[in-house]
């Protein structure tokens, strides 16, 4: 039997603020597989984020096993955990982090001029990663051109460009109106399907029940892990919404 894609085992985060210490994280047992969806819930305060940028190899766990495709994240060196990040993962931020002087196919080029990729190379790339998400006609606009949901769409194709084995969304439709925040959904739901693992933060029930698991957290513990019973496809929400009217994007 293969091993989970990731795995963490009495994992512990504790922060250090003087003589206060914090524990974001109490011995969290929690297995990913390849190719799932799973949305991440919680009180603020419960250690959301705290996973996150643990998954994110953003940072280190302080007691515990923390496994990526087989291998002690704890144990990796800084160069390693970026080189992770940059071929590994991907990010969707509730604020986009775009450049807002730079043309969507810039930003979303971006990524691959770390890599070291040529220009042509890195251009085609970009060009079929907006196309992807549905802007390809847009490519040329920068972010104050584009509306909000336009905007996570272009930051979503920048962090599938490099073709990242798990996606990791944080809060991706909070900055949304209901309408953009389902299209947002509708695409990572069709990456997803795809098989790129989506692992998504969001205090949005109406977004996790298009997550088919739901982990909960509280106090810096699970509090409850299990598959989303009431699992609704993104496509069909959608469907049933009032079609923008003219002008809207």
């Amino acid at each position: 039997m293969s091993k989970p894609l990731i795995e963490m085992q009495n994992l512990t985060k504790t922060y250090e603020m003087g003589d206060i210490k914090v524990h974001a994280l109490r011995s969290i047992d929690l297995a990913i597989e390849q190719g799932e969806c799973v949305a991440i819930m919680g009180p603020s305060g419960s250690g959301k984020s705290t996973m996150m940028n643990l998954i994110g190899c953003l940072d280190r766990p302080s007691e515990g096993s923390w496994l990526l495709n087989g291998e002690e994240i704890g144990e990796k060196s800084d160069d390693q955990l970026a080189l992770i990040r940059n071929q590994t993962l991907g990010f969707v931020f509730q604020s986009f982090n775009l450049l807002n002087k730079a043309t969507a196919l810039a930003n979303v080029e971006m990524p691959l001029m770390y890599r070291g990729i040529g220009r042509s190379r890195r251009t085609a790339m970009a060009k079929e990663a907006l196309e992807r998400v549905g802007l390809g006609e847009r490519m040329l606009h920068t972010p104050l051109e584009l509306s909000g949901g336009q905007q996570q769409r272009v930051a979503i194709a920048r962090a599938l460009v490099g073709s990242p084995q798990i996606l990791l969304a944080d809060e991706p439709t909070g900055n949304l109106d209901s309408r953009s925040g389902i299209e947002v959904m509708t695409i990572l739901q069709e990456l997803n399907d795809q098989g790129i693992t989506l692992i998504m933060v969001t205090h949005d029930t109406g977004i996790a029940e298009h997550c088919k698991r739901i982990v909960r957290l509280r106090d810096g513990r699970i509090q409850s892990d299990q598959p989303n019973a009431a699992w609704v496809d993104a496509k069909e929400t959608l469907a049933k919404l009032p079609p923008r009217e003219e002008g809207d994007h």
